[in-house]
């Protein structure tokens, strides 16, 4: 991410289920209380995925928790919520997804130019082997990093 961009929520479990082949920036159609509970990093997207229907773009299972002080003003936690993409890109996006069996996964939620924005990867599912072979990477990097702070 690159400068004036506040990363607001991670999907850690993406990366560790999926192989992550491109990654495109998408708007989200919010409402006030969302934004501010958005921003007070009261959201999940851990279980989330995106979903193309009739040529639009919508993310579903995103939990954006009430806004404490919205009162009657805030949605649906679990509402799905319309992603903002030019046609072409859905048109690309869907094409992906029906033909080669990929998936769409939120990655991150963060503000950009004071922009609610929601980084979208077109993954491949791992299998049982590729984590595993993820988790001795990640073991062995940690290994290194000890290793060189020790020799210090």
């Amino acid at each position: 991410m690159s400068d004036g961009v506040k990363v607001l929520i991670k999907n850690k479990k993406a990366y560790y289920d999926y192989f992550i082949d491109e990654t495109l920036e998408a708007g989200i159609a919010l409402a006030g209380s969302e934004v501010k509970s958005i921003r007070a990093g009261k959201a999940n997207i851990r279980d989330a995925y995106v979903r193309i229907v009739d040529n639009e773009a919508f993310v579903v299972g995103m939990h954006v928790s009430p806004y404490e002080k919205g009162s009657f003003f805030n949605q649906d936690p679990l509402r799905k919520r319309k992603l903002l993409l030019h046609k072409r890109e859905i048109a690309k996006l869907y094409s992906l997804v029906t033909q080669r069996g990929l998936t769409l996964v939120p990655l991150t939620v963060y503000l950009k130019q004071g922009k609610v924005k929601l980084e979208i990867g077109v993954a491949r599912g791992k299998k049982l082997y590729d984590k595993r072979r993820s988790i001795a990477e990640r073991d062995a990097q940690r290994a290194r990093e000890i290793a060189t702070k020790v020799a210090r």
